[in-house]
């Protein structure tokens, strides 16, 4: 039996956004996956997957810990000895495209986003597309997740064979079309790790003017790990009722059932947010920033509005202009959204693409 290796930064998203792959490879290879342990490591487990505990440090920039994952890649390679290797993130991405390009295994990478790191210029960003260039030459396939980012490497990075996939697609079944809710109570959801990056100021700045200005029943509800300093502004915002904070949640369906409307105002350099693409297939309209990894999911006034980046006025005018549409329009809003899932971004289309690259390294 073959052997496939996954290299990941964390369980959370392997589990989530893969799972699905993963089965499919466990039919006819023995699936090994290397990251640093958390809760979704006994879910992967009993999948069938032989788990490579790995310290991996996800934003940090030490020399010196970036040298030993490149150490320890080549290590849990020439000990797996897999057929090939997938690798997902910027780390994994570049000390496992470089462990492959020694060891002469082929590799396939996924960027599912650019990431701080490339796009704020300066030393860090010279520096990591620098060892894009060195990781990325020799894989077999890399994976993009939206057309900007391809375009990005292809000028700056000039990587081997680039294909375009939807993201991580979506899972249809498990997140089925939804019951829309009666309009007596607007529920708005904000799902994403808490950071400035992710919009949540424009998305405070909303909240605030819509329950001090508007006599409407609103709720504006936040999930999410709270990743910068807002810790003391949710309790504050929470307190005075103008949003409803819960936490981490593992499951966002149970919030998409009663929300009307997903508000992602991100300017993150997201791949393909799948937040949208999650709300989206429960038929939630969406409303979300005009930049590559959110603009994709949405046609503009069909299943959504999308907003300019960093701009709080521009939020609360189409948050305005949803509010006004009636109820069946609203609904008929929510519906466009799943067709369009259904038609470009269901996830069977990136487990065939995976497949298929596979393959032809038989």
């Amino acid at each position: 039996m073959s052997k496939i290796l996954l290299l990941a930064n964390n369980d959370v998203g392997l589990y989530k956004f893969r799972k699905e792959l993963i089965e499919e490879l466990l039919k006819d290879n023995e699936v090994f996956i290397s990251l640093p342990h958390g809760d979704f490591i006994p879910k992967l487990v009993e999948l069938g997957c032989k788990f490579i505990d790995t310290s991996l440090s996800r934003r940090g920039t030490n020399p010196i810990k970036d040298l030993i994952l490149l150490t320890t890649y080549i290590k849990i390679i020439k000990k797996v000895q897999p057929k090939i290797v997938l690798t997902f993130t910027i780390k994994p991405n570049i000390y496992g495209g470089i462990a492959c390009t020694l060891l002469k295994v082929p590799y396939i990478c996924n960027i599912t986003g650019l990431g701080s790191a490339v796009e704020r210029k300066g030393v860090l960003q010279w520096l990591t597309i620098f060892m894009y260039i060195i990781a990325l030459n020799k894989a077999k396939c890399i994976f993009f997740q939206n057309n900007e980012n391809m375009e990005y490497f292809k000028k700056n990075i000039k990587p081997g064979r680039a294909r375009l996939i939807p993201g991580s697609g979506v899972n249809l079944d498990e997140y089925q079309l939804m019951e829309y809710p009666n309009d007596e109570i607007i529920h708005f959801l904000f799902i994403a790790r808490i950071m400035k990056e992710k919009g949540i100021e424009q998305y405070f700045d909303a909240a605030k003017y819509f329950t001090t200005n508007k006599k409407m029943n609103l709720r504006f509800h936040i999930l999410g790990y709270c990743e910068d300093d807002y810790d003391l502004k949710l309790r504050e915002l929470h307190e005075k009722e103008i949003i409803i904070y819960h936490g981490m949640q593992s499951d966002v369906r149970k919030f998409l059932e009663f929300s009307h409307c997903t508000v992602h105002p991100s300017y993150y350099p997201e791949g393909m947010s799948n937040v949208l693409l999650e709300s989206a297939a429960c038929g939630r309209p969406i409303i979300t920033s005009n930049r590559s990894g959110c603009r994709e999911v949405v046609d503009d006034g069909i299943n959504g509005y999308l907003v300019n980046r960093e701009d709080s006025v521009d939020l609360i005018n189409k948050i305005d202009k949803f509010l006004s549409l009636d109820y069946e329009m609203k609904k008929e809003m929510g519906l466009s959204g799943r067709k369009k899932v259904e038609n470009e971004f269901d996830r069977r289309i990136v487990i065939n693409a995976y497949l298929r690259e596979i393959e032809m390294d038989d």
